[in-house]
């Protein structure tokens, strides 16, 4: 073989070499190329995609806490708008996902995604109703409980699917940097056989490949391993390496500025949580508070020693709460922690929700307390979360509007009463105070008369307020009345106190007076009013005088006949001025009567007053009121039916009292009967039977049965209410009676001897000073007397 025929050979072989290691050469170079392409434009771009999923859940996150805490309904709005945004692009994303996902278990991943950002949504629409809904505290609690709960599960899936994405990507890399390796090797073999022949084209595919992906692999490894993603790869040319880079560039500055993004969100979150004007922090294990909590939390417990302090030492010390309560909540908080969240619910009612907290200088501060469960994936509690405010003002304020609520509410009810009315209840029960001073004053000891009498008085003062309608004092006398009912039981277990009487009758005088004070002094009625100054000022009906005026017109001098008659006629006007009718007398306590039988269940009855002319003088009008007081709600509680009984006996559903009232024996005389079903005999004498009061074969009539009514303690009631069944009542009146020089007995107006129930009538005897005959007979009778 010549030289020629061997160079033509080598040249030969030299094409055939540099073609089959061009050849090659092409070959894994696409090859190699294809797999960076797959890795830069595929795997890489998916696990970016992945990594920003993060942020776009941080985005949520953000956009809730303002949808939450904003206090501008357009913030909110906005809020709202951006949640339904950041809801499609999320699911957008997980879609894309989806489609990139290259095994079982990023599939698994990205279902799981989905399904825990619907949950997660769902939770946010929940807090947002109860922002919409005014629930401010209970949506903040939501977001802090179940929102977090689902937000860090979808974080948690997310931060997996990353991680798994990564892991792809780091195997991606890894599988290109071997597969380059291998090619670097093939390519080194081939030349290495061809040394000769293929040192120009080794050199050349060297420089050309080798050296570029050895560059760019060893670069790719040192950012990875880094995580500076500031570094770039330099591009020295644009081919199939070139645009590798560029690939690899782009996706390595969208990861920085991606960081940056998550770094100054995670930042704002922080920052949030800083100027938050609520106080929040969470016990762990221990009962201990954890390291993060808000700021606002050092203003409301004037410190900054929080972190890692006792839960019982830093919220509950120096509080009102007794030892019992704090053992509690101190069993409550770590029976909680590390258990099942169905604990929380069984020992949530021992957490307590407001307590008053004394601060190093001696200031109370009143301090909401609201709790939530914060668990894991298990339903295990991990956390309790504790939201505290300062509602020191708010209760001061809410004391403050309540009082001048109460104060509106009370001059609302003076101005319903006339004002010679309410002159006279004041000043009636200023007398009943004052008289239970002086017994309680005058008794060291328990007495049974004593302690009769101190209830009698206060068992008028109320009904008398609540024939007035004056709420806030009814309530008042009737604790009162409740401790002496407490005393005068046989069995009693409250001991005489005259201190502790005093002062539960101190606090009664003190809203009678309240009462007159706002009366006098707000309302600018002092005083009875020209009504009530009889002995100074009169009120003439102008009727009368006009009358007076024609007959002294029509009057002949020169007549005696007229002259006696005109002074008959003066006389009898001059003899009613300052004298009301019964009616009028009896008009508070009659307007009561709708009220009290509402309370009964029952209908308002008639009344019908007889009064036979006869009118009353101012004096005797406030024992009246007391008398009748007694005798009216008697009548309504016990002596007229259940409207469905009376209907079913063919009377009228509401029933009727008749009131009848005359001048005879030289005494006042006011009948009281009602259409009831009579006076319960058989009832009260079981009762003196079983109080001993009489034998049970003791022959006693009719009259001496009904008698006992006016014993003290004594009551038919089957239960005690607010209106009857405390024993007072007919004793009560006939006290009121003897005090007035006047009397009062019962009389039965058919012939049932023995029956269980009789019908009767109460009449009430007044001397007749207190009272005037409007007709004129009476008059006419003492200037018969004169003359004669």
């Amino acid at each position: 073989m010549t030289i020629r025929h061997r160079i033509t050979l080598l040249v030969i072989l030299m094409f055939i070499a540099l073609s089959a290691i061009g050849g090659y050469a092409v070959y894994q170079t696409r090859h190699s190329a294809s797999e960076v392409k797959q890795v830069t434009e595929g795997v890489v771009p998916s696990a970016l995609a992945s990594a920003d999923l993060v942020s776009q859940v941080k985005d949520v996150q953000l956009a809730t806490m303002t949808l939450v805490y904003s206090p501008d309904g357009n913030v909110v709005a906005q809020a709202q708008d951006a949640l339904k945004a950041k809801k499609a692009s999320l699911q957008q994303a997980l879609a894309l996902q989806a489609r990139d996902a290259h095994s079982h278990a990023q599939v698994g991943l990205v279902a799981q995604a989905n399904d825990s950002l619907e949950n997660y949504f769902s939770a946010i629409n929940d807090t947002a109703k109860m922002k919409a809904a005014g629930k401010n505290e209970l949506a903040q609690a939501f977001l802090f409980a179940n929102v977090a709960q689902y937000r860090d599960e979808l974080e948690g899936i997310v931060e997996t699917l990353r991680i798994e994405k990564n892991r792809e990507k780091d195997e991606a890399i890894a599988t290109l940097n071997r597969t380059l390796a291998t090619t670097t090797t093939a390519i080194a073999i081939v030349t290495g056989i061809a040394v000769v022949l293929l040192t120009f084209i080794g050199a050349l595919l060297y420089r050309q490949i080798t050296r570029p992906l050895s560059r760019m692999q060893a670069m790719m490894s040192e950012i990875a391993s880094s995580q500076d993603f500031t570094r770039r790869v330099p591009v020295g040319r644009m081919d199939e390496i070139g645009h590798s880079i560029v690939a690899f560039n782009g996706m390595i500055e969208k990861i920085q500025e991606n960081s940056a993004l998550l770094k100054q969100k995670t930042a704002d979150i922080q920052a949030m949580l800083q100027n938050m004007q609520q106080g929040i922090l969470t016990v762990v294990s221990g009962a201990v508070v954890h390291a993060e909590y808000s700021a606002h939390l050092e203003a409301i417990f004037e410190t900054k020693d929080i972190a890692g302090r006792g839960l019982m030492d830093l919220v509950f010390s120096d509080t009102d709460l007794g030892s019992d309560v704090l053992s509690q909540i101190d069993a409550a908080s770590h029976a909680c922690l590390g258990e099942d969240s169905i604990n929380f619910e069984f020992n949530q009612h021992l957490l307590v929700r407001e307590t008053a907290k004394r601060m190093p200088d001696g200031r109370i501060k009143i301090l909401d307390l609201s709790w939530s469960a914060i668990t894991d994936e298990t339903d295990t509690i991990v956390r309790l979360m504790l939201c505290v405010r300062d509602v020191t003002e708010l209760r001061a304020l809410a004391a403050e509007t309540s009082e001048q609520k109460r104060r509106l509410e009370m001059i609302g009810e003076i101005l319903a009463i006339n004002q010679q009315k309410f002159h006279h209840f004041i000043e009636s029960s200023s007398s009943f105070i004052s008289e239970n001073e002086r017994i309680i004053r005058e008794h060291p000891q328990a007495n049974s008369d004593a302690i009769a009498e101190l209830f009698r008085n206060m068992h008028t003062i109320k009904g008398n307020a609540r024939t007035y309608s004056l709420q806030y004092l009814t309530d008042i006398v009737h604790e009162t009345e409740q401790s002496y009912d407490e005393l005068r039981q046989p069995d009693a277990q409250r001991p005489w106190d005259q201190e502790g009487l005093a002062q539960e009758l101190a606090r009664v005088r003190e809203v009678v007076e309240s009462y007159a004070e706002i009366n006098e002094v707000s309302l600018g009625r002092k005083g009875p009013g020209n009504s009530g100054s009889a002995e100074r000022y009169l009120t003439i009906d102008i009727e009368h005088i006009q009358e007076s005026l024609r007959e002294l017109e029509a009057m002949n001098v020169g007549n005696p006949d007229d002259l006696i008659a005109m002074r008959d006629a003066v006389h009898q006007t001059l003899r009613l001025l300052g004298t009301e009718s019964i009616g009028q007398a009896l008009s508070g306590v009659l307007d009561s009567l709708p009220s009290l039988a509402r309370e009964l269940g029952k209908d308002a009855p008639v009344v019908r007053i007889h009064d036979n002319n006869t009118r009353l003088r101012s004096q005797a009008s406030g024992a009246l009121k007391n008398i009748f007081m007694h005798l009216l709600r008697n009548s309504m509680d016990h002596g007229i039916e259940m409207p469905e009984v009376r209907t079913a006996q063919g009377k009228t559903s509401g029933g009727t009292i008749d009131i009848e009232a005359g001048l005879d024996d030289e005494a006042l005389r006011i009948t009281l009967r009602d259409d009831g079903r009579g006076l319960a005999l058989g009832r009260i004498r079981n009762i003196a039977i079983e109080r001993g009061w009489i034998g049970r074969d003791d022959k006693t009539s009719d009259e001496e049965i009904a008698e006992l009514i006016f014993r003290p303690g004594f009551s038919t009631a089957e239960k005690v209410t607010e209106v009857s069944g405390r024993g007072v009542g007919m004793d009560a009146v006939r006290d009121f009676l003897k005090r007035e020089n006047g009397s009062i007995r019962l009389r039965f107006t058919d012939d049932d001897q023995g029956a269980e129930f009789r019908r009767f009538e109460t009449v009430v005897c007044l001397p007749d000073s207190l009272a005037v005959d409007g007709s004129g007979a009476r008059a006419q009778r003492e200037a018969d007397e004169i003359s004669a």
